[in-house]
């Protein structure tokens, strides 16, 4: 299956839906034309049906008109629109693609009662402006079909296929992660003001330090402790606050929140079904 010649339709195009969309297409992969985005509201997709984007609130039609589906809803919308959908799907003719939460592949398959291909993509929020990290597995679709989605996926960010049992890990690092890492730095923003920055200088430089020090490791290929050794020094003012943060829980705390997320993702759509 060649991306290029296959249209795609993308079910429930809320913010993941639409950024994946905006980037297959600035990324030259797709034209508008070939993608058809659905949603229950369509008075909210009139700006990309201007662009030449297809847009329905009729999944079904939707499904039989693609070759490539994109399932985007939230894990208790998921049942409903299967049944939606499962008779214009095609062993065959389709590859599906969930980035529905703590939704394993069997259980796509389970409830649409067919062999077809699926697989599975978690991406983050940061696929809005191209710089997601999305994890990518499956349990049956073949090296081709995981290469392709790879493909639609680097368009909106960096991805990585993962084995799909991990997939629940991936939404809490990942998904539920890049609130983590908003969260850190709205804290350091904080303290950057109660030493003496306004407010939005601070939250500026807390930001950029932050942009910084993800660059170091992402684009040097280092090791976290590496780093910090490089800016720590005997007595100084650097082991000072992270003793200080260690002391009162700060990795901990950071482990013990995506051990929670990971958690609660793997059942929310047993609590949702």
């Amino acid at each position: 299956m060649n991306a290029l010649n296959k249209n795609i339709a993308i079910l429930g195009s809320g913010n993941i839906g639409l950024a994946l969309a905006k980037g297959l297409v600035k990324a030259g992969i797709y034209q508008p034309q070939q993608i058809t985005l659905t949603r229950r509201n369509t008075a909210a997709l009139a700006d990309l049906a201007e662009e030449g984007y297809k847009v329905t609130d009729d999944n079904a039609k939707a499904v039989s008109k693609a070759h490539i589906v994109v399932i985007a809803v939230l894990p208790q919308q998921l049942n409903k629109l299967l049944d939606e959908v499962k008779d214009s799907i095609k062993t065959k003719k389709h590859l599906l693609i969930s980035v529905v939460s703590g939704v394993s592949c069997a259980d796509i398959r389970r409830y649409l009662d067919i062999d077809v291909p699926v697989v599975r993509a978690m991406p983050n929020t940061a696929i809005a402006i191209g710089q997601s990290m999305t994890c990518i597995g499956s349990d049956n679709a073949d090296k081709h079909n995981i290469a392709l989605v790879k493909e639609l996926f680097d368009t909106v960010g960096i991805t990585i296929p993962i084995n799909e049992e991990l997939m629940t890990s991936a939404t809490a690092l990942c998904a539920c992660g890049i609130a983590f890492f908003l969260r850190s730095i709205r804290a350091a923003s904080q303290g950057g003001t109660e030493i003496g920055f306004h407010a939005h200088d601070a939250l500026k430089m807390a930001a950029q330090t932050a942009k910084g020090a993800a660059d170091l490791l992402l684009q040097l290929a280092t090791h976290p402790e590496s780093e910090i050794d490089k800016v720590t020094s005997p007595k100084g003012c650097t082991i000072a606050g992270l003793n200080e943060m260690e002391h009162n829980g700060f990795s901990s705390a950071m482990i013990k929140g995506i051990k929670m997320s990971a958690d609660i993702a793997g059942v929310l759509y047993k609590k949702d079904a």
